[in-house]
C-alpha cells in the first residue's frame, strides 16, 4: 500500500531517480506540464475545474494503458491538496482497503472539533483520495466492501481501468462516479513526450529513430519511454546519439517483436480472424500461437472470437456463440498459460463452423433504414397501451402473437433485411 500526505510527495526512501524508469522521472507533476487528454484536461473542461474549484468527486479513468490515468489521479491529489492512497487491484484487497480506513478515521479523531464552539473550522476536512488502479480486477465482493466508504465520503474513489466499465464495475459503485475516457495519445502528442525523455536522458534521437519510437508507441507513450531507454543504455550511453538501428537491435526479444499496440498486433488479429473465416483451422491456430507466444491479452484474443461467432458463424451454427463465450469466461478465470488451450478449442471449432453472415448484414441493412428515416411512427397494433387513454386512441387495438401482416413502419412496408 502507498500512502501519500499533503501534499503528494513520493515517499521516503523511494528509489533514486536514476534508478527509477524513464516514464516515473519524466511523469507531470501537474496539470499545465500534461499532455493529452485535452477534452479533460483544457482550461474549462471537466478534470482542469475539478482542480480550479477543489470539489473532488469519485471517478473511473477508464483509457487504454500509456495515456495517463494514474498521473492525472496524482495530479488532482497534489494540486488539491488531498490525502492520497494508491493500491493496484491486482494485488490488493479487503485488508488494505481496511487499513486505509481505520487510519483516515483515526487521523480525523485525532483532532476533533470543540462542540461547544460556534466557529466553523479553518479549513474544511476534505475526503482523501484512494486511486484503485486496474479496478476492473476487483470482484464484486470487494467492490461492494468498498462501496460504503465512497458513499458516506470516508474516501473519494479514482479508479483507473483499461476495460469497460459498464461490465466490470457494480452499477452502485458506477453510479457513485463519473466515468471520463480517456483516448489514446495522437502522433504528435507521444513525439512532445518523447523528445522530453530524450533531453531527461542527455542524448539526441535522430529523426529516423523518432519516428520509429512514434509509430511504435500507437498511442502508448510509455512503451516507447521504455524502448527509448533500453536503446540509451545499450548502444548510445557514450556516443549521446540514437540511431534508428539502435532501437531496431533493442527491439529484437520476442516480447518486443509483438507489439500489442503497434502494425504487427493488428496484422496478426487480422491474419486470425480471416483464417477462421476461410474455414483454414490450420492457420487459425498457427496465427493464435504467434500472439499467444508474443503475449497478448488472452481476453482481447476470446473478445474478437465472441464476435466472430456472431459476425460470421451466425446462424449457420447458433451454438458457436456459446461455445466463445466459454471460452471467453474459461480466459478470464484461468489466464495463461492454461488460457491457451482453451483458446485452441475454440478457434478450431470456430474455424470449422459452418458460415453465415445474414444476420450480421440483415441488422445492418435495418440500421441503414433506421439511421436515414429517423423515429417513423410505430404501428398502432404494436404500441405499449398501458393506460385507459392511450387504449381509446388505438394503442395496442388489433394485435395479434402470431401474425403474417408486414409489422414495419408505413414507409418500410414491404423491406426484407434478413435473407438467410
Amino acid at each position: 500500500m502507498k500512502s501519500r500526505s499533503r501534499p503528494y510527495q513520493p515517499e521516503p526512501g523511494s528509489q533514486p531517480d536514476a534508478l527509477r524508469p524513464l516514464p516515473d522521472r519524466i511523469r507531470p507533476q501537474t496539470l499545465d506540464e500534461f499532455v493529452g487528454q485535452s477534452h479533460l484536461v483544457a482550461p474549462g473542461k471537466p478534470l482542469y475545474q475539478i482542480i480550479q474549484t477543489n470539489k473532488v468527486y469519485s471517478m473511473i479513468l477508464w483509457g487504454p494503458p500509456g495515456v495517463g490515468k494514474t498521473t492525472l489521479a496524482r495530479i488532482i491529489a497534489r494540486q488539491t491538496g488531498r490525502d492520497y492512497y494508491e493500491l493496484s487491484a491486482v494485488s490488493a484487497g479487503k485488508d488494505e482497503i481496511r487499513a486505509i480506513i481505520e487510519k483516515v478515521r483515526r487521523e480525523r479523531q485525532g483532532s476533533p472539533r470543540d462542540l461547544f464552539s460556534l466557529a466553523e473550522p479553518e479549513k474544511p476536512q476534505q475526503s482523501p483520495i484512494l486511486f484503485l488502479d486496474e479496478i476492473h480486477r476487483f470482484n464484486k465482493a470487494q467492490q461492494d466492501y468498498l462501496l460504503p466508504f465512497v458513499e458516506d465520503g470516508t474516501l473519494t474513489l479514482i479508479g483507473a481501468t483499461t476495460e469497460n466499465p459498464s461490465f466490470e464495475v457494480i452499477s452502485a459503485l458506477l453510479s457513485r462516479a463519473r466515468v471520463f475516457t480517456l483516448e489514446s495519445l495522437s502522433d504528435a502528442e507521444v513525439r512532445q513526450i518523447i523528445e522530453h525523455g530524450g533531453r531527461e536522458l542527455g542524448i539526441t534521437i535522430e529523426p529516423d529513430a523518432l519516428d520509429f519510437l512514434v509509430n511504435y508507441a500507437s498511442g502508448d507513450a510509455r512503451q516507447s519511454l521504455n524502448l527509448l531507454e533500453t536503446a540509451v543504455e545499450l548502444y548510445a550511453n557514450e556516443t549521446k546519439r540514437l540511431a534508428v538501428e539502435n532501437l531496431r537491435d533493442a527491439a529484437q526479444s520476442r516480447h518486443l517483436r509483438y507489439d500489442k499496440q503497434a502494425e504487427e498486433h493488428y496484422n496478426t488479429i487480422s491474419a486470425f480472424i480471416k483464417s477462421m473465416r476461410a474455414s483454414n483451422v490450420d492457420a487459425a491456430l498457427y496465427y493464435l500461437a504467434r500472439m499467444v507466444a508474443g503475449g497478448e491479452d488472452p481476453l482481447f484474443i476470446a473478445r474478437r472470437m465472441v464476435i466472430f461467432a456472431s459476425e460470421d458463424v451466425g446462424m449457420a451454427d447458433p451454438s458457436a456463440l456459446y461455445v466463445a463465450n466459454a471460452v471467453f469466461r474459461a480466459a478470464e478465470i484461468i489466464g495463461y498459460p492454461e488460457a491457451q488451450i482453451n483458446l485452441a478449442h475454440g478457434a478450431a471449432y470456430l474455424a470449422s463452423a459452418p458460415k453465415s453472415r445474414a444476420s450480421y448484414e440483415a441488422f445492418f441493412r435495418a440500421l441503414e433504414d433506421a439511421n436515414q428515416h429517423g423515429a417513423l411512427p410505430i404501428p398502432m397494433q404494436l404500441r405499449n397501451a398501458p393506460t385507459k387513454l392511450m387504449k381509446e386512441l388505438g394503442y395496442g387495438h388489433g394485435y395479434e402473437k402470431y401474425t403474417d401482416e408486414d409489422l414495419l413502419p408505413d414507409a418500410l412496408k414491404g423491406k426484407k433485411y434478413y435473407a438467410p
